[in-house]
């Protein structure tokens, strides 16, 4: 695959060259000042991204994935409960990682395609008397289906039942690119990772702990070492990490908050609304529908495209890449095969979201779906040059 061409994949996403080199760095002594001067700036641009004025950000050599246990394993004791929707890969995969920890997990399950049923959490949180339930999860922007939850309507679930459990988000593939208020929210523990909006290499989990989430960790039964926010904060203290940090991702997620908060946040979520609209703007044109069932849960990182019944929509993604040296990604868990899905998250622009529409057209051309070469492409011009003259219009 050439690296001249973008990639559509939902993560790792397109690293920008300013991020490319700030993480290309020669080698430094991590236990001299200079580290420390490298890790508080990022520590505090984290915070801004999260839109949080108290919570406590840990980074640690790892992605998402150990962003969740770092939630679970700081907070929990064996057996105790939690409360999950299953509604996507990444949240069935949250709900195994704490079964796995040996916790009793309460999941709803809910059709692939749709949102965090709220209403369905506030029935079992009210008829949770005894609050045995320690912890919500919930999944921001499930990456499988391009579905994303109101994260608010689950605080406000939580807040009507009058129940006392924490409450965790993976924004995994939602921070950074969609908004998202730690603080607001009242979100506990939020998770991230630095391969996806942040717009940098794997190899970063990122996790923010509110005050009531670092109170947790004192009574905390579950086993951790690597993943002890305890030994990291000693760490940050002096200056440093418990062990030998990842330094060049470290400075990359320092220069990476200053180009969004540059760009300003709100700017960055507008420019993945309109990008996201464009593209959905395509899946309309070619008679096709999205995976997430309504546009208040269409995900404005990525779009999960259904194909016609009896297709196999991952010969699209090898096709692309054998044929066009595109990348797009496949479909998992319950939709591998049904959906293929387009990332649009990150360091994009119009334009390349336009190469990878008709380079998706041409895809499904050739191997003889129904598609009208341009008709996508002419749908999400028009999308962008009508949204990009009301944002100049705004701007001005």
């Amino acid at each position: 695959m050439t690296s001249q061409n973008p990639i559509f994949i939902p993560g790792p996403t397109n690293i920008p060259e300013e991020m490319r080199k700030a993480v290309d760095m020669p080698t430094i002594d991590h236990r001299s000042p200079v580290f420390g001067r490298m890790l508080h700036p990022a520590l505090e641009g984290v915070k801004k991204v999260l839109k949080t004025e108290t919570a406590q950000v840990f980074l640690f050599p790892s992605t998402g994935t150990g962003g969740w246990e770092t939630a679970i394993t700081n907070t929990l004791s064996p057996g105790d409960k939690v409360l999950a929707a299953r509604n996507g890969m990444f949240s069935h995969r949250w709900i195994d990682m704490c079964q796995r920890h040996g916790l009793d997990v309460t999941f709803v399950e809910t059709p692939w395609g749709e949102g965090i049923p709220a209403d369905r959490f506030e029935e079992i949180l009210t008829a949770d008397k005894g609050h045995e339930i320690r912890v919500v999860l919930a999944t921001h922007n499930e990456t499988a289906t391009g579905v994303k939850s109101d994260i608010a309507a689950v605080r406000r679930a939580l807040d009507a039942a009058r129940h006392p459990a924490l409450l965790f988000v993976d924004g995994v593939s939602s921070i950074g690119s969609m908004d998202f208020r730690m603080d607001e929210w009242g979100v506990d523990i939020a998770v991230t990772g630095s391969q996806k909006g942040f717009m940098l290499p794997p190899g970063l989990a990122i996790v923010g702990f509110s005050p009531k989430a670092i109170e947790a960790v004192e009574t905390a039964r579950l086993p951790r070492t690597f993943f002890d926010i305890r030994d990291m904060a000693t760490g940050y203290a002096r200056n440093g990490y418990p062990y030998t940090p990842p330094v060049g991702l470290i400075n990359g997620l320092n220069a990476s908050c200053e180009r969004l908060l540059a760009e300003g946040l709100e700017n960055v979520f507008a420019r993945h609304r309109r990008i996201a609209g464009g593209v959905r703007a395509a899946v309309e044109a070619w008679g096709l529908k999205l995976c997430a069932v309504r546009p208040e849960l269409y995900s404005d990182s990525v779009s999960a495209i259904r194909v016609p019944e009896g297709f196999d929509a991952n010969l699209i993604v090898s096709h692309a890449l054998e044929t066009y040296d595109m990348a797009f990604g496949t479909g998992l868990g319950q939709v591998a095969g049904k959906v293929f899905r387009i990332g649009h998250l990150g360091s994009l622009t119009d334009a390349m979201a336009l190469a990878g529409i008709a380079t998706a057209e041409m895809v499904m051309a050739d191997l003889g779906l129904p598609i009208r070469l341009g008709s996508g492409v002419a749908a999400a011009q028009e999308h962008y040059r009508q949204t990009t003259a009301t944002a100049q219009k705004k701007a001005a």
